[in-house]
C-alpha cells in the first residue's frame, strides 16, 4: 500500500519525522590506509556505505508515493525529458542549476600546448578534441570533455554538514569495539556522537592523502 501524498510542509514534516528518528543516516565503514611509503600508512578512513541505486523510474516512483499529485508515468516523462535537455543545454555551453541540488555544466581537460603557433610544423593550436604526441609542440587544445555537479543551495558542503547525520556499520562497529577490547555486536549507531565530529580526511575516503577519493572537490 502506498503511503498517503504529502505536499510541502507535510512532506518536510514526514523527513523531520524520520530524521528524529534515525532512519535517514548515511552508514560508514573504515578503511586503513595499506600503501608502502604513504605519509598517511596505516592511518583509517570513512568511507560511506551505500545502500542502493536509484534510476529515474525509481525516483518516480519515489516522488509519486509521498510528495506529488502527478502518477509516477507523468513524472517518470518529465524526469527523461529534463536529463535530455540538461544535456542539450550543457553541449550548447550553457549552465544548468537545480535549485538546492547542483549546478551542471560542461569542462575541459587540456592538452597543455607549448606554442599557439608552431611554424616548423605549420601547425596552429586548434579548437577541437584529440590527443597529442610528446614531441607536438601544438594541436588540439582539448583531450577530452567532462560534466561537472557543483552543490548549491541547500546541496552545499556547509549545508550537508548540518543536516548529514552518520553512523557506523556493524562490520565498523564490530571493528571499533575490538580494538577498545569490549564485546561484539555493538549498536550500529551507537559510537558516533550525532552529529560526527569532522574527522581526518573528505570524501569518500581520505581525499588525496593516500587514504582515499581524490576526486576535486566543486564547492
Amino acid at each position: 500500500m502506498r503511503r498517503p501524498m504529502l505536499n510541502g510542509d507535510k512532506c518536510e514534516k514526514y523527513f523531520s519525522l524520520q530524521r528524529n528518528n534515525k532512519t535517514i543516516m548515511i552508514e560508514l565503514y573504515l578503511t586503513q590506509n595499506n600503501v608502502p611509503n604513504s605519509p598517511t600508512f596505516g592511518k583509517y578512513y570513512p568511507r560511506v556505505s551505500y545502500k542502493e541505486t536509484l534510476n529515474i523510474h525509481d525516483m518516480a516512483v519515489h516522488m509519486a508515493e509521498h510528495n506529488t499529485p502527478f502518477s509516477e508515468g507523468t513524472i517518470e516523462g518529465i524526469l527523461r525529458d529534463f536529463v535530455k535537455c540538461t544535456r542539450e543545454q550543457t553541449l550548447m555551453g550553457n549552465t544548468v542549476k537545480v535549485d538546492n541540488l547542483a549546478i551542471f555544466k560542461v569542462s575541459c581537460i587540456g592538452n597543455g600546448c607549448t606554442k599557439l603557433y608552431d611554424a616548423d610544423a605549420d601547425k596552429t593550436i586548434s579548437a577541437s578534441i584529440g590527443v597529442m604526441k610528446k614531441t607536438d609542440k601544438t594541436g588540439p587544445a582539448v583531450e577530452s570533455l567532462k560534466l561537472l555537479a557543483q552543490a548549491t543551495g541547500d546541496y552545499t558542503r556547509e549545508e550537508l554538514n548540518k543536516d548529514g547525520r552518520l553512523s557506523w556499520t556493524d562490520k565498523a562497529a564490530d571493528q571499533i569495539a575490538a580494538a577498545k577490547g569490549g564485546s561484539t555486536n555493538a549498536p550500529s549507531g551507537g559510537l558516533t556522537p550525532d552529529p560526527s565530529p569532522t574527522g581526518e580526511g573528505n570524501g569518500n575516503g581520505g581525499g588525496n592523502n593516500g587514504g582515499g577519493d581524490d576526486t576535486p572537490n566543486e564547492n
